[in-house]
């Protein structure tokens, strides 16, 4: 009788155990979209998809106005929130949004910031400090410096010069810079991304705190012929902001090989998780890409 009762403890220590993983608290995160030169009425589905299918996160999405239209009601309580997720990339947000924002960076608060969102607000100082390096709107000389990786370490370029530009979509082989950071611990040193816009001659403060992952611009592609960083983090005061300049958003979510590359997806979930949390708790996964092989996931699910 003893044994049986034991064997009943322990199964129902067993059971509450399992049931408290099973409700654990996700991850909330917001997609601030609504405005972009992208597609991101496709972009910011295919986020959250990649997002929640993971299991860890629940997301909201907050809609600005469409461009032109009246922003000063445009407001987003970050308070509720883990980390943001910047798909957006249009008119300037109200002033009480803006201060709202940097405060929660300034105390904590995780961001990430993906591909055309580092295109926004060229003349927003503490925005160009959290995303570090930006390209277009006008980003030139007066922006910062352009930054590339040159024998063995970031190089800080002051030509003058516009900021931002791409060639031609094109596969593309990732080199990663740093080994121990939550984020790519574990991931390849090298990997093959699914075509996408390599972006390059960006420009900014340059803040870069760790550098991820860089790409070769190739000059046969219409590119800078640079070693251009394209994964990396920021620190701006307390907030931890996670940088990924892949992820050229198609037509729909099924033309959409970029950002159903398993590489980019991993590295967004891995990121977001890092930004919100400060860990990575994530194995790598079977599917991640190799350095001869792209890997994609058209349903945008992990295995």
């Amino acid at each position: 009788m003893r044994t049986l009762h034991n064997l009943f403890v322990v199964a129902i220590l067993l059971l509450v155990t399992l049931c408290s993983a099973c409700t654990g608290k996700p991850i909330h995160g917001v997609i601030i979209t609504g405005q972009n030169n992208h597609n991101w009425p496709v972009s910011h589905k295919a986020i959250k998809l990649i997002l929640e299918n993971s299991g860890q996160f629940k997301m909201d999405v907050a809609v600005s106005p469409a461009s032109g239209e009246d922003m000063s009601g445009f407001d987003v309580d970050f308070s509720e929130y883990d980390f943001v997720f910047l798909d957006y990339n249009g008119d300037p947000w109200p002033e009480k949004m803006n201060s709202a924002f940097l405060d929660f960076v300034k105390n904590g608060g995780g961001v990430v910031v993906y591909h055309a969102a580092d295109n926004a607000f060229t003349g927003w100082e503490e925005y160009n400090q959290i995303i570090a390096l930006g390209g277009w709107g006008g980003r030139d000389e007066k922006s910062g410096p352009y930054v590339y990786w040159k024998d063995g370490g970031l190089f800080r370029d002051e030509t003058p010069g516009s900021g931002g530009s791409h060639g031609a979509r094109h596969e593309y082989i990732m080199n990663r810079r740093v080994s121990s950071h939550p984020i790519v611990e574990g991931l390849p040193e090298h990997w093959k991304h699914a075509s996408d816009e390599l972006y390059d001659r960006m420009r900014g403060p340059g803040d870069i705190k760790d550098l991820l992952y860089t790409a070769y611009s190739p000059i046969d592609k219409g590119g800078s012929g640079r070693e251009e960083p394209l994964v990396f983090t920021v620190e701006y005061g307390k907030g931890r902001i996670f940088h990924t300049m892949l992820g050229h958003c198609g037509e729909t979510l099924e033309d959409n090989q970029a950002m159903q590359c398993a590489g980019f997806q991993e590295l967004l979930i891995r990121g977001a998780e890092w930004c919100a949390t400060g860990e990575v708790k994530r194995k790598v996964p079977a599917d991640f890409p190799t350095e001869t092989s792209v890997s994609l996931r058209p349903d945008y699910k992990q295995p």
